[in-house]
């Protein structure tokens, strides 16, 4: 898998995740834990996206 296409996966995860992230936050019975867990996997997917652009970047 090229990195651009790794870039391109991880970019669609955290779009997932993001509405993943809606759907619970909508929902009365909102879990703070699964809130906080799917917050904590969109930002380990950013960070993983923001290393991979500044290494493609060099």
């Amino acid at each position: 898998m090229t990195i651009q296409a790794h870039i391109a996966s991880l970019e669609k995860k955290h779009g997932a995740l993001e509405e993943e992230l809606q759907s619970v936050l909508a929902s009365p019975s909102a879990d703070d834990r699964e809130i906080a867990e799917i917050k904590r996997r969109k930002l380990r997917l950013k960070d993983e996206l923001q290393r991979l652009k500044a290494s493609t970047r060099h």
